[in-house]
């Protein structure tokens, strides 16, 4: 059965009705006895149904005394590979019989043939023994089962996540995948959103355990097209813990309990709103509302964006003190008339300044924003480049014409000091545009 749609269970029941199965009737005829939930080190889980309506419909599964179903029965679900070492047995035409090496390996090959196409594959058994299913161990629930049937169901990226890791990798951005899936599963899909382009290395958390720490660091640092899979939730932790042993900045997206460890510890965690347990979301720094991946890059854009404009914003500001300051020192190392007031700087603030600094604050990104590489999480809001700049550069040239204005309109026309203060004032205004402009022009850092 292939299916479009969510995976595993949800797969499954959308392809039950698509096959007109009463679900509801089913669940009165055959109720949940017991269950033995998904354990990432199993790979799989069981429920135990009361059976004892079955044995008409189901002759295979009874008990052997006098066709009499068993009165309950167990069914497993799970990684493929993993169902299949805990069955001795597999039916065939409604009969079951001995599971032969010929079997597995037919069975393994199909499992690969559609992991190879992106499908995410599920094994199914059923445990038909005589014991007591409700008091049974869950080991003993999950072996001599009989191998059913694979189930094979097709969760299509969705179509903006393609150009949404490219984005990604043009801002220096990178993106590794670690899963729970088949390592054939996750390669299929890494191709096919262009996570990966080159030869890819599939690591498996088997893998992984063979790995020091030292090996694992060398590994992330020099290698590219990996891709994680089969790894459980102190390996998805583990991994989070090498990249930062290299100083790098994680980001964790994960949905389950088993993602919790790693979100935790990672430097941005990041659980899904919409199909996210509880638990992901309290280890969590920010929920993702949508859960989808191309709102994450979208956030980092904005990221971005804030912060150039903040550094705009800034600059405007210093640079403009810088032209208030100057005809001050003037007055006081040259002993010469102010060549402003204190009401005109209030009005050079509060008219001329604060709407250009707003308008900085609330600019649009800027063209090529994600296609600089991510600055380095050491580097201060306010560094030597942007002082200099506004200081030195900017704000030397405000200042310069401003105080040239008053100077060659003192020297020339002997106007009054009111006449001279407000064309100090005037040339301040209009150098604001010119520096505004520049401003605007600067390259981001």
């Amino acid at each position: 059965m292939a299916r479009n749609g969510r995976p595993h269970g949800s797969g499954i029941i959308g392809g039950a009705l698509k096959a007109d199965f009463d679900l509801e009737q089913l669940q009165q005829d055959y109720p949940r006895r017991r269950e033995v939930p998904f354990d990432s080190r199993r790979r799989m889980m069981t429920v135990v149904l009361d059976w004892q309506k079955a044995g008409e419909n189901l002759p295979f599964l009874t008990s052997g005394r006098n066709d009499l179903p068993w009165e309950n029965l167990a069914f497993t679900k799970g990684a493929p590979l993993e169902v299949l070492r805990c069955c001795q047995s597999i039916l065939k035409a409604g009969q079951v019989t001995e599971l032969t090496s010929g079997d597995r390996q037919i069975i393994t090959e199909a499992n690969d043939h559609y992991a190879k196409e992106g499908f995410r594959v599920l094994g199914l058994a059923v445990q038909a023994d005589h014991e007591n299913l409700l008091e049974a161990s869950p080991q003993t629930l999950e072996q001599q089962l009989i191998f059913v049937g694979l189930v094979a169901m097709f969760d299509p990226p969705r179509p903006e996540v393609p150009e949404a890791i490219a984005r990604c990798h043009g801002a220096g951005i990178a993106i590794t995948m670690v899963t729970g899936d088949y390592g054939l599963t996750a390669e299929a899909i890494a191709r096919s959103i262009g996570l990966v382009k080159e030869k890819v290395r599939v690591v498996t958390g088997d893998g992984l355990t063979h790995l020091s720490d030292a090996q694992l660091r060398q590994i992330l640092k020099y290698r590219s097209g990996l891709i994680f899979a089969r790894m459980a939730p102190e390996q998805k932790l583990r991994l989070v813990q090498a990249y930062q042993g290299l100083g790098q900045i994680v980001a964790v997206t994960g949905d389950g309990v088993n993602d919790a460890p790693a979100l935790r510890a990672a430097n941005i965690g990041i659980a899904m709103g919409l199909n996210g347990t509880d638990v992901a979301r309290e280890a969590a720094d920010i929920v993702l509302t949508d859960d989808n991946f191309a709102t994450i890059v979208s956030a980092v854009e904005e990221g971005r964006t804030v912060y150039q404009n903040i550094r705009k914003f800034i600059t405007y500001i210093l640079a403009s003190n810088v032209a208030e300051l100057v005809p001050f020192l003037a007055m006081i190392f040259l002993n010469i008339p102010p060549a402003l007031l204190i009401m005109q700087i209030l009005a050079i603030d509060l008219g001329t300044d604060m709407v250009p600094a707003l308008a900085l604050g609330i600019e649009k990104a800027e063209v090529g924003t994600m296609k600089l590489p991510p600055r380095q999480k050491n580097q201060a809001l306010l560094d030597r480049a942007l002082l200099l700049r506004a200081y030195c550069f900017l704000g030397i040239i405000e200042a310069g014409l401003g105080m040239a204005g008053f100077f060659l309109v003192w020297g020339s026309y002997g106007y009054g000091l009111a006449e001279l203060q407000a064309v100090t004032t005037s040339i301040l205004h209009h150098t604001a545009d010119p520096i505004l402009m520049a401003i605007y022009a600067q390259p981001p850092p």
